[in-house]
């Protein structure tokens, strides 16, 4: 079978919704506070909400029948036919879809009970074809462009095909010409291993508001219907520290802190983070949005069920001495190291786990991923498009070894979407929260890494990028960097060096020199300027902004002496502001009442600081904080003590303290615990 389709995430049913189907959507409002006090009520709260509602119109309306079928009522079932109908025409995300419709014939078969009465036999005929019929993983016959190899669609895929052989362990899966048991041993141990990495080394989707919903959706459905033992385990085992990660890098409600992945409309809203159903389900803030989210439904349906110590760690606002909280830790892997991970640069299998990291055109993997690409029919990916117009010289550079070469000359450009190792920095207090990926990468074209964010309340947030474009897919104007920052952060105060310049180029040309901050004046309650700093209140929390060069706010108009090109986004107005110049430094700071006193007081204290800048570096005397050093090519001091921005534990916080790599993580909070034995499979509460 060949199905070669554009992208589309969009699913509409055609048949008519049953007879008392909501029409018109009840929305939900955002909570910064646990709306509910357990998770009962939450939920039922929840099923509640979408029974009120229509499915969303996005690649998850199935997952919302199969909420209303779980809460007793009659599902549309036309949303279940058009599912099927973008699964059968393998568009991307497929993966978000099928596991939908494989945990509805789960249901259909006791698992677990519900009243089948609301199903019609003709619909159920159909998933098994669909689940049969579907392209599981890339080396599989068929053109297509799915994305297959990313880390959340690695385990989507690999979960999916291993329960769904499970569902048919006798029957021939008629696109691969495997049997279901084949499919159970080939998976087994595909999805192992990417268990195994996600719990010594984390995500290299590092905290993604976007794909940790994806994450998730597909360890619930390992962990609710796996027979094997130990995949269970380690599936919930993991599901722990994802849920730990968001609890720690979230402040109200919103997922603001730094992320390897995030697009332009997750970073400035709340309400679009894909995580946040699942955030007030499980916390009890945030909203039930609908917007792109499946994991809130998968949990409502789960046997799982969150360990108290992460809710009362996501809840309880007053974490450490005066309500502040530090917390460290690193995620992902060098590629340097990869055989340590025990990955090598030469086989199918390990080419599809470094791809996790979207290591395509690594020096290192290069010659690897394109014996990949004959292999997966890749050439004609749309996603992979790129590179089909170089297909003949690749390969001829690839017949005398010259490919290694090639990356290398190319690197910060064509690894732009690559997420080595991360060292994140977050702290937060009961006014404000502000994330930073350290040192993460500088100088390197960037894709979707979100690299720092200042987080006051739901849309009451900062960050700053280097626009690679000004239109289309990632990187472009807010999404991604053309080429990253030098980022640092000491508790409240964050330094963010860009040094932009032209670099060889293949997938994303600079031609940008200039940075810009997302800075909402609407949705903060003051903002002043002083001094060449912009301050901002949100409740009692403070922020103040410092850009090294001039800078304006984008209004209706720009000033013609002002290099930046003029989005006519009206989104913008009155809400980015635009710096001129290749290189610059911003300063953000932030403060509160409570240490700070009152808003006046903290704006002069800041203005008043001195701050002196020289080749790409500054020295500022940060109030509160003591004289403080950065540049692009010097170390991070503060009080002329040098601060690591690299090295940190797995985990480094008040509740645990894990050394990378670690075989057991232990996590207290008040009288709650949770320890994780990932060697013995123990999980004690």
């Amino acid at each position: 079978m060949t199905v070669h389709t554009q992208p589309s995430y969009r699913i509409h049913a055609a048949n008519p919704a049953p007879a008392d189907y909501p029409s018109a959507a009840a929305p939900d409002s955002f909570s910064e506070e646990p709306f509910l006090p357990d998770y009962a009520s939450r939920r039922r709260a929840f099923f509640e909400h979408i029974l009120r509602n229509p499915a969303p119109a996005n690649t998850k309306p199935a997952w919302h029948e199969l909420a209303r079928l779980a809460a007793g009522s009659a599902p549309h079932e036309g949303v279940f036919h058009a599912a099927m109908d973008f699964i059968d025409a393998r568009r991307d995300c497929s993966d978000f879809v099928l596991h939908g419709i494989i945990r509805l014939l789960y249901m259909a078969n006791g698992k677990p009970s519900f009243d089948a009465s609301h199903l019609s036999a003709a619909l159920l005929t159909r998933a098994r074809q669909t689940v049969l019929h579907f392209k599981y993983f890339p080396n599989e016959p068929g053109i297509d462009s799915l994305c297959t190899w990313t880390e959340n669609h690695y385990i989507l895929f690999t979960s999916a095909a291993y329960l769904a052989g499970q569902l048919y362990p006798q029957e021939v899966f008629t696109n691969s010409g495997e049997t279901g048991e084949a499919k159970i041993e080939l998976n087994r141990r595909r999805i192992l291993r990417w268990l195994d990495l996600r719990f010594h080394t984390g995500f290299s989707e590092w905290l993604s508001h976007v794909y940790y919903d994806e994450d998730l959706t597909a360890l619930l459905a390992l962990y609710d219907f796996a027979a094997d033992d130990e995949i269970r385990r380690k599936a919930e085992m993991v599901l722990d520290l994802l849920v730990f990660d968001m609890a720690l890098n979230s402040f109200r409600g919103v997922f603001g802190s730094t992320h390897g992945r995030a697009y332009e409309n997750t970073k400035k809203w709340a309400s679009n983070e894909g995580t946040t159903d699942t955030s007030k389900l499980l916390f009890g803030m945030g909203i039930f949005s609908g917007f792109d989210n499946m994991s809130a439904i998968a949990f409502a349906l789960s046997k799982y069920r969150l360990p108290k110590v992460l809710e009362y760690i996501a809840s309880d606002r007053q974490q450490n001495v005066d309500g502040r909280m530090e917390n460290r830790q690193r995620m992902g892997i060098k590629l340097t190291e990869m055989e340590k991970w025990g990955l090598r640069p030469d086989n199918f299998e390990d080419g599809m786990l470094y791809l996790t990291l979207e290591a395509y055109l690594h020096p290192r993997t290069i010659a690897n991923t394109l014996r990949m690409f004959d292999v997966c029919n890749w050439w004609e990916n749309s996603f992979l498009g790129n590179f089909k117009p170089y297909r003949g010289l690749l390969k001829a550079l690839g017949a005398i070894g010259g490919l290694p070469a090639l990356a290398r000359f190319l690197e910060r450009d064509v690894c732009r979407n690559t997420r080595e190792e991360v060292n994140i920095y977050t702290y937060k207090t009961p006014d404000y929260m502000l994330s930073t990926a350290q040192d993460y990468r500088k100088g390197y074209g960037g894709d979707q890494q979100h690299i720092w964010q200042a987080t006051l309340g739901a849309d009451a947030v900062c960050f700053t990028t280097h626009p690679a474009k000004l239109e289309g897919v990632t990187p472009n104007y807010w999404a991604g960097s053309g080429l990253l920052p030098r980022a640092a952060q000491y508790k409240n105060l964050a330094i963010v060096i860009y040094h932009i310049k032209k670099i060889p180029a293949l997938y994303v040309p600079i031609r940008h020199f200039y940075t810009h901050a997302w800075l909402p004046k609407d949705k903060f309650d003051e903002i002043i300027e002083k001094n060449g700093w912009i301050f901002a209140r949100k409740n009692e929390g403070y922020l103040a902004l410092k850009s090294q060069n001039p800078y304006i706010w984008k209004e209706a108009h720009i000033p013609p002496e002002i290099s930046a090109p003029l989005r006519f986004n009206l989104e913008d107005n009155g809400r980015e502001v635009i710096a001129d110049g290749a290189d610059n430094i911003w300063i953000c700071q932030m403060g509160r009442q409570a240490e700070d006193g009152h808003f006046a007081g903290f704006i002069e204290k800041i203005a008043a600081a001195e701050i002196t800048y020289s080749n790409l570096a500054v020295h500022y005397q940060a109030p509160g904080v003591g004289p403080v050093r950065f540049g692009w090519d010097q170390p991070f001091e503060v009080d002329d003590v040098k601060i690591s921005l690299s090295d940190y534990r797995r985990y480094d916080n008040p509740f645990t303290r894990a050394e990378f790599n670690a075989d057991e993580i232990h996590i207290t909070a008040g009288e709650h615990r949770l320890a994780l034995n990932w060697k013995t499979g123990e999980r004690n509460e």
